[in-house]
């Protein structure tokens, strides 16, 4: 029987999100304990639970189907890999930072100076892209202290709010990638069950980012109501009970939320009900 294989974080905030994304995808994965390898119980997958950089040459060697980890790891692997799905949570950015005191102002101040950094291979790339060198230490770990041990001017490093660098005396000059977790393949995947969990997975994404609304409005605001919010298709229609009222039922981007709620409010809508979507099937 064919099993689909996928890499996941062994442990950390993205491991979490990635189980609970299999979950609301419909596939239990057991609680591990020690394992590394845990067969799902109601679906034919099997997950590895590996570092975080090691998930790149786990697919790109066919040893995994998919995996998923944040982008700027498999940008730094460099491998022959094809993001699949972006999967919208582990946001943060590659930024340099200096320290509070540095004369360093602007990403070009860098240009000749000592970096250190987690992402070497990334680093020196993005640089480059902007027409820049430094002398890049790769370090493994502990990356914010090295400024104020005397070992470089400057450190890029993962940030996520920020709190680490102010911790260690350092600031954000400039964010250089943004990064947020994806699913990866190679080039040309060939398990057939991967179209399958492509449409489960497809399903909770396109769920998370909608908001199904429920109101009353005045018949006579519809037209308005229909061009703000077309729906996935076109809004669904009741007639209340009360003479010239309607019960609108449709789907909002989440990021529109509060702009389109203001306007069906001045609308004349009434008793907005807000429901998450679990699954959204277009």
């Amino acid at each position: 029987m064919s099993l689909l294989r996928i890499a996941l974080q062994k442990k950390g905030r993205l491991a979490e999100e990635s189980l609970r994304l299999l979950g609301e995808a419909g596939i239990a994965i057991p609680q591990g304990g020690e394992r590394l390898r845990l067969p799902a119980q109601n679906y034919p997958l099997e997950v590895f639970l590996l570092r975080d950089d090691d998930i790149p040459a786990y697919v790109a060697d066919g040893v995994a189907d998919v995996g998923i980890v944040g982008q700027n790891v498999v940008a730094e692997a460099d491998l022959p890999l094809q993001i699949v799905r972006e999967l919208g949570f582990g946001r943060c950015r590659l930024s340099l930072a200096v320290p509070k005191e540095s004369p360093i102002q602007r990403l070009e101040d860098i240009a000749g100076r000592r970096i250190a950094t987690g992402y070497p291979t990334l680093t020196r790339r993005l640089l480059a892209e902007r027409g820049l060198s430094a002398t890049i230490l790769p370090l493994h770990g502990s990356t914010e202290i090295a400024p104020s041990l005397g070992l470089c001017e400057g450190i890029v490093d993962i940030v996520a709010t920020g709190s680490t660098l102010l911790l260690h005396g350092l600031r954000e000059v400039q964010a250089l990638f943004h990064s947020q977790a994806v699913l990866v393949s190679r080039p040309h995947p060939t398990n057939p069950l991967l179209e399958d969990f492509l449409f489960r997975l497809d399903a909770v994404l396109a769920a998370r980012q909608q908001k199904y609304l429920l109101f009353n409005l005045p018949k006579e605001a519809l037209p308005a109501v229909v061009e703000l919010l077309p729906g996935l298709k076109s809004p669904t229609v009741l007639p209340l009970v009360e003479e010239g009222w309607i019960s609108v039922h449709t789907v909002v981007e989440e990021k529109r939320f509060w702009e389109v709620t203001q306007r069906l409010q001045a609308l004349g809508a009434q008793g907005i009900l807000v429901i998450d979507i679990e699954k959204l099937i277009r």
